[in-house]
């Protein structure tokens, strides 16, 4: 019923915003797992018809990643003697050894929750099968948590390991963001789709952190931002056009300018926002993890990353040709127009788009002294 979904979700937000204000980690270990059954119990119970298998394979994923991050934390906390996370950022406590060894259990633990390449793999199912809503806040903020941790905890807390592994890092940030472009040029379900995307977007993260500079710090948090309202916003349209239509198929859309012409155009921002055009949110992110990568001296994975930038423009033009344009398809003829619920919605993420994307120092001057503190400690 609507209740226990209702009641579900703020169980899920309970974890989301005790992960990302816990300063023990112990207490971080904790929130980041009570997302994992509520998540579950909103795939297995709300999601679409192959829906139990998409949400075991999502638990199974998680709780393998869990594991690894249990014993990178115990690593950590064992060899430091304290779990508070303000005092082992700077790595001081730890040799350099365990540092390395903590930074690949926590880097493996991470990456399954953001999910990169060749982790990624339960997070077209799981986003496909999930109800909206569930798309919605795994793709918005429970991605987040693992790259969050990544920069919070595994830079932050063991910075020799992070230095050691980063040229690693950014072999699979790069192979994730081209991977990510190819497969999605291939999809022919719109929520697979748009599920896809985010392996290449996070990909862009994890280069951004991967650069261990100020710059690539900055990228990495303004992409998170940008990707959850966009993609959000992504995943909502993509629910309302399947609901609508019955069918998420590309083949069987076309059209949706003529028969629901405000889906289509917000279909389009958020698309447009998506693949990065200068002067919306999606834009800095990428672009500056780029910068960054170039500054670190790695110009061939810069190449390559702006590459699969031009990928993803490549394929959410295909999308839009396929989904809007062209003549009507017999699934989307007489769909009905925008609610006023959907709109109210939807308004703060397109304006949260723009405003990023206009003024993205919305995102970097709070961050800005945090940053500082963290290119610090990997300098110290």
């Amino acid at each position: 019923s609507g209740r226990t979904l209702a009641a579900l979700l703020l169980v899920l937000e309970v974890g989301i915003l005790g992960t990302f204000l816990a300063f023990d980690l112990v207490l971080f270990f904790v929130f980041f797992e009570v997302v994992l059954l509520p998540m579950y119990a909103v795939i297995a119970g709300w999601g679409g018809p192959d829906r139990r298998r998409a949400a075991r394979k999502f638990v199974l994923y998680t709780l393998f990643g869990s594991v690894l991050l249990l014993v990178g934390l115990l690593v950590v906390v064992t060899g430091a003697g304290t779990a508070d996370i303000v005092r082992l950022t700077a790595g001081s406590e730890l040799a350099a050894n365990t540092q390395r060894v903590a930074f690949v259990l926590l880097a493996v633990g991470f990456a399954v929750k953001s999910p990169l390449w060749p982790l990624h793999t339960w997070l077209p199912d799981a986003h496909t099968q999930a109800p909206t809503v569930g798309s919605v806040i795994l793709a918005g903020v429970l991605l987040k948590m693992g790259t969050y941790g990544l920069l919070r905890i595994g830079v932050g807390v063991v910075p020799e390991g992070a230095r050691w592994a980063s040229p690693v890092l950014a072999a699979l940030a790069v192979a994730a963001i081209l991977v990510g472009g190819l497969v999605c040029l291939a999809q022919t379900e719109l929520k697979r789709l748009i599920a896809y995307s985010s392996v290449g977007h996070m990909g862009f993260v994890l280069l951004g952190i991967a650069t261990l500079t100020a710059t690539g710090f900055q990228a990495a948090l303004i992409g998170n931002l940008a990707h959850g309202v966009i993609t959000g916003l992504l995943f909502f349209l993509a629910g309302a056009i399947k609901d609508r239509a019955h069918t998420g198929d590309l083949g069987q859309l076309g059209g949706l300018r003529e028969t629901a012409p405000g889906l289509a155009g917000l279909l389009g921002f958020a698309a447009i926002a998506s693949l990065g055009l200068p002067g919306l949110a999606g834009f800095w992110g990428e672009a500056f993890a780029v910068v960054a990568a170039v500054e670190r001296g790695w110009t061939l994975a810069a190449v390559l990353a702006a590459l699969g930038g031009a990928l993803a423009a490549a394929y959410f033009l295909r999308l839009l040709r396929r989904a809007t344009h062209g003549r009507a398809a017999p699934a989307v003829v007489g769909l009905t127009g925008l609610a006023r619920f959907e709109l109210a919605t939807w308004a703060p993420l397109v304006l949260l788009a723009i405003a990023l994307g206009l003024v993205p120092a919305l995102a970097l001057t709070p961050a800005a002294a945090p940053v500082r503190g963290l290119t610090a400690v990997l300098d110290a």
